[in-house]
């Protein structure tokens, strides 16, 4: 349910909800360019990133879309299936990441590049993104919580009662995780933001879903569809912080195999 505009021009109309998907989008690509040159990360690199990011967010909008329409077929096939129900967030990124995969695995080669070094930059842009994003949703007055009678209660156009505003609890958890990877990042050259950014948003959704009212279909019964992807969000952090445990060693093996080598080599011209 959207408010009325903020701003009209005859017949275009604009919404806080789109300000704020518009300002999360920069602020993204902000992040990505100036953390990216504080971390003297590849410049090919961080192009390749943001170009294929900005493909990934339309397809990602797309399959927000596709995902949402079938949460409702599935709880209401008599409906017919449509893309008109709305968007939803893990929908979108899971769409999004596939995109940018697919890109990068066909261009890796080409371009000679490695996602890994930007791996841990990557989940900093799209916490601070959401989170803007997740204000946006509150201007628009989706995503709402359950009724309340507590301090804490919003009264939304459109609603009869105060509901928890579960969308700026949200905005409020994901501008703390972004600070958190940030630091991580910045300071400690922290490698595994992507798996801490998987697992705390994959326990922190599932939670939230408690008290969230806006009802999104279903996708298995007994949880809300959020809740199965955070499931899947936080056994694939797991996964991936192991993975890229035994990737990170050979790598420093064989850093470490290369610097004896050269050392040798030195050693023996010396000996000439």
């Amino acid at each position: 349910m959207l408010p009325d505009p903020i701003i009209s021009f005859g017949k275009i109309e604009v919404y806080m909800y789109g300000i704020m998907i518009a300002v999360g989008v920069l602020a993204a690509f902000a992040v990505l360019f100036l953390y990216g040159k504080k971390l003297s990360i590849d410049p090919r690199l961080i192009d390749f990133t943001f170009y294929n990011g900005i493909a990934s967010i339309f397809v990602g909008f797309g399959s927000a879309a596709v995902f949402q329409g079938l949460y409702e077929y599935i709880e209401n096939p008599e409906a017919g299936f449509s893309l008109n129900n709305g968007i939803t967030f893990i929908g979108g990124l899971i769409g999004g990441v596939i995109c940018f995969l697919l890109v990068y695995f066909i261009l890796k080669n080409k371009l000679d590049i490695r996602l890994t070094e930007v791996l841990s930059l990557v989940p900093c842009c799209i916490t601070v993104a959401h989170g803007l994003g997740r204000v946006g949703c509150f201007f628009a007055g989706c995503c709402y919580g359950r009724e309340t009678n507590s301090f804490l209660g919003v009264k939304f156009p459109g609603l009869p009662n105060p509901v928890h505003a579960t969308q700026l609890y949200e905005a409020a958890f994901l501008f703390i995780l972004f600070a958190v990877m940030t630091v991580l990042l910045l300071k400690y050259g922290f490698k595994h933001n992507m798996s801490v950014y998987l697992i705390a948003y994959g326990i922190f959704r599932f939670a939230i879903e408690y008290l969230r009212a806006d009802d999104r279909g279903q996708l298995v019964a007994g949880i809300s569809p959020s809740q199965f992807w955070s499931i899947g969000m936080v056994i694939f952090g797991v996964a991936l912080w192991i993975c890229l445990n035994m990737f990170y060693k050979k790598q420093n093996i064989k850093t470490q195999n290369s610097c004896i080598d050269i050392n040798e080599n030195n050693s023996s011209e010396l000996n000439k």
